[in-house]
Formats: C-alpha cells, structure tokens, sequence
C-alpha cells in the first residue's frame, strides 16, 4: 500500500512539474508574441511618421513662394533630419536585426520599392560554391536549373596615381641638332596637380562646403601628404586660371534685358575678428517666359552692403531689375541715369513672408485672408509659366489683374480701418508703398512674380557658412565669388561641376582666346552630348 502511495504522489508531481513547464511555455509564447506585436506596432508607427515627413518635405521643396520664406530652411533641415532618425531607428529594429527570433518572425517587413541598381554600373560576380553531392541522397548526379542573384551596392576608396609625362630627346646624326617635344601645358603652373584632383579640390571646398585644413586632413588618412598651404595655392592658382571664364560668365549675364538681385552676408576675418562682408548675386534666367538663351548667375563681394555696390556693378547695363525693398537698388533707377534707368520689378515672395508670419503666428484673419488672396494670384501665374511673353501678359491681363486690383483695394481699405501700428497694417504697407513694383509683371510679360531665381542660387551659400564659418580675407571672399560664378552657373545648366571643371582645367591653357566660349557650361554640354551619341 505504500508502495502505491509512493508512486501516486510521484505522478501527481509529475503532472504539477509539467503542468508548470507548460504554463512557462505558455507565458514565453505570450511574451513573443506581446514583443512580436510592440515590435509590429512600433514599425508600423514609424513608417507612417516617415510617409508623413516625407509628404512634408517634398512639399516644402516644391514651394515656389520663396526658399528662404516663412517655410524656411530651418525648418526643412529639422524635418530631414527627424526624417534620417526615424529611418535609422527603423532600420536598428528592424526584424532582420532582432534578438528574439519570435520578433524576428512575426514583425512586418516594409517594402519601400527599392530601386534597381544602374545598368551601367560594373558588376563583379561572386559565386558561392555549389555543393558536389545531392544532400539528400547523397548522389553526385547534379545538373544546373538556375541561379538567384543578390545585388548589393558597394565602393572602390579613390585611388590616386602619379602621371609621367616623358619627353623623349632626339639627335640627327646628319646635323647633330637636338630636338624634343614641347613640354604640354598644365591647369597651374609648376603645379603637380592634376585636373581631377583639383577639380576634387574646388568642388569639396566652394560645393560640399568642405574647408581646405579637413580636406588636408581626409588626404593624410589615404596616405597622401597635402598640407594646407599647398591646397591654398592650388586653389588660387585655379582661380587665375578660370578667370578667363569668370569674365564671359558675367559678360553673357549683363547681356540679358531682365536680371534678378540678390545678396547675403558673409562673416569675414579681419585683425582677429570678424566683419560682415556681402555677397552679391546677378542672376540671369530667361527659362520662366522661354527665353532661349541658357541660365547664369554672376557673383560679387562687397566688404559692406553699401549701395553704392550693385551701382557699380552694373554700370552700363540697363533693362529689368527684379530684387527686393533694399534702398541700395533704388539709385539703378533714378531718372537721368546712363545709358539709361532701370526698370524695378518687386517680388510677391517678400511681400506674402511678413503676412504669413503674422498669420502664422498671430491667427490673425486680415493676415490669413491676405495669404489666401495672394496665393490666388500665384495659383493664376503658375500656368503660365515658362509660356513666351505674349501669352503671359494676355493671361496677366484678364485673369491676374483683377485679382491684384482687389487685393490692393482690399488691402487700403484694411489700413484705413486699422491702426498704422498694427503689424498687419506694416505687413500690407509693404505692398501698398511699392504698388508700382509690385503691379509691374502685369505690363511686361518677362518680369516674374518674385526674385526666387536670386535666392535659389545663394542657398549653398548659405549652408556653407555653417562649415567654413568665416572668409579669411577680402581676397577670399573675391576669390569664392568667382568660384560661385562657375559652380551654381554649371548647376543651373544641370551640368555636373566636377567633370566639368576637370575637363576645363585641362584644356583651357590649349584654347585660344576667341574659342574660350566653347568651355561655357552650356557650350560643354552640347559637346558632350554630341560626343555621347557618337560615341554610342
């Protein structure tokens, strides 16, 4: 009988033993699957805050109501980069990189349609060693049915090589003279540079903002001796020699009858301190009423914004002048001017910024109904754009005029009501004060409706003070006025700076003066495009 006792109180704990192992089982399952669902979750909310980012910044660069306006810059590199970090912290969590295999099984994967790699890219094929023998039966008998292949993007670190250039002597056994091919020119003088490489230098330093001391720097990682000083040197030896294109540039931009002004500060080093020196930007695109001639946009420096500067710099020229308030353009077109005064042409973009502000920050509803008004009339103005003049200004004519008139009867009518301290009443005055500027593209059918063409092409100036911080000279800021004048006129004609300035450096010394056009953004990029199809 104990006997029998003994052995039911053995199975009794027997079954409590795997009663509790099946409870703990169920509990772990339980747990996967709440992290399983937390893991589901949280991917699910991070991939509708990145869609939503996303949507938020194409709009913003798509807004054609001014690049510096109240949609801002700031406001655009925070969502790129909450964009970056939420994508980052989805990629750290995703399935494939769990802990728990349960998470790992369970959690969605998200498809964002992953592009193909280029075509044209090189391919290195890795096969992975197929097995001799069948793993099942154990029998060599194998034949191929096919192959899965896996692409994944990989770089090549630049490598850098040293040219020689051999010169080889001869002499006649008949007159014993000696002869020797001419030394070929080079980008700089005494220089041991090539094209690429200083073209690397130029485009890192005046493009990716990169300043020359951590450009020094990235070269002594790969083993290359630059210091700085030489970098320095190189650069103002391209400047010299670019120069020649530097002068075209600014010759086919005060060529144009419309222009667009702009200028923005540059911190620049002077006895231990720094002063504010200006860059000014003349840009000419003629793309809005189909003009034929291509985009350029030539730049100045200036040690302070007096107004004297952009008088200076378009002496002689006369025609359209689209720019904002500054008083320093107003002498440009006081009567009596030669060869003639300028015409000024106001921008809608700096005119809505100040009503947006208030609206945006005040609620106020003469504010939002202002912003509303002028958002017609740039929803009027977008389908013409790029249309030839005279389709423009028939279209100004009936449907964009009345609504200007209204809104300037509007906006009177408000400031009478209002007092004259009244941050909308300033807002609207903007308008009102420069009715003529601002009425102009409804006469002329070249005139924009804002000065966005000036301000786009300072926008990498802009991210660059945050790099290099300051210029080191009134020098320096000439010398990157003229870079500028090179770089943003290629990327205005969607030519890549860097091939181009490479191939530039290393023809231009071979090209004589009257040919010197053919090195022009634009003139390159036909040539090249005419070589690619020969080519193909």
């Amino acid at each position: 009988m104990t006997g029998d006792t003994d052995d039911i109180i053995a199975l009794r704990a027997a079954l409590a033993a795997a009663e509790a192992r099946a409870q703990v089982a169920e509990l772990r399952a339980s747990t996967a699957e709440i992290r399983a669902t937390d893991a589901e979750l949280r991917a699910a909310s991070a991939e509708a805050q990145i869609a939503h980012l996303k949507h938020l910044i194409a709009r913003m660069r798509q807004d054609r109501f001014g690049a510096s306006s109240e949609r801002g810059r700031r406001l655009l590199a925070q969502l790129e980069l909450e964009l970056e970090e939420l994508e980052t912290t989805l990629a750290e969590d995703a399935p494939e990189n769990a802990v728990n295999p349960a998470v790992r099984a369970t959690a969605p994967r998200s498809n964002r349609g992953r592009q193909p790699l280029r075509a044209d890219l090189p391919r290195e094929r890795v096969v992975i060693p197929a097995p001799t023998q069948c793993p099942c039966c154990g029998s060599d008998r194998l034949s191929k049915l096919g192959e899965s292949v896996t692409e994944t993007l990989e770089v090549i670190p630049r490598q850098f090589k040293v040219i020689q250039t051999v010169r080889e002597k001869f002499t006649c056994r008949d007159c014993e003279s000696i002869t020797q091919p001419p030394a070929p020119f080079h980008p700089i003088a005494r220089g041991r540079a090539g094209p690429w490489l200083l073209s690397t230098i130029l485009c890192d330093k005046f493009l990716q903002h990169l300043p020359l001391n951590r450009q020094s720097d990235a070269f002594a990682r790969e083993g290359i001796d630059l210091d700085t000083s030489t970098l320095a040197d190189w650069v103002g030896a391209c400047t010299a020699t670019l120069a020649p294109l530097t002068t075209l540039i600014r010759a086919h931009v005060l060529a144009a009858q419309r222009l667009h002004a702009d200028d923005t500060t540059v911190p620049v080093l002077a006895k231990g301190r720094t002063v504010t020196g200006r860059l000014w930007n003349y840009v000419r695109d003629d793309g809005p009423f189909g003009g034929p001639a291509p985009p350029a946009v030539w730049f100045r420096y200036s040690r302070d914004r007096k107004g004297e500067h952009p008088t200076d710099h378009l002496t002689g020229w006369t025609g359209i002048l689209q720019s904002d308030a500054y008083a320093g353009y107003n002498t440009l077109a006081k009567p009596g001017r030669q060869p003639a005064p300028v015409v000024s042409a106001g921008c809608w973009a700096h005119g809505r910024r100040g009503l947006f502000k208030i609206a945006e920050r005040d609620k106020a509803p003469l504010a939002i109904e202002a912003v509303g008004r002028i958002d017609a009339i740039f929803q009027a103005e977008r389908t013409i754009n790029g249309t030839p003049p005279e389709h423009r200004l028939a279209v100004r004519q009936t449907d964009i005029a009345p609504l200007v008139d209204d809104l300037f009867d509007w906006m009177r009518e408000c400031c009478r009501r209002m007092s004259t301290k009244n941050p909308v009443t300033h807002a609207m005055n903007y308008f009102l004060r420069r009715a003529d500027t601002f009425t102009r593209f409804l006469t002329d059918g070249r005139i924009c409706l804002t000065n966005n063409a000036a301000e786009r092409a300072l926008r990498g100036i802009a991210l660059g003070r945050k790099a290099w911080l300051f210029a080191g000279s009134d020098r320096g800021g000439e010398r990157a006025a003229a870079m500028y004048s090179l770089i943003v006129t290629a990327r205005l004609n969607d030519v890549d700076p860097h091939a181009w300035l490479a191939d530039v450096l290393a023809r231009i010394n071979d090209i004589p003066n009257p040919r010197l056009h053919e090195l022009l953004p634009w003139h390159w990029k036909a040539h090249q495009q005419v070589h690619n199809t020969i080519a193909a």
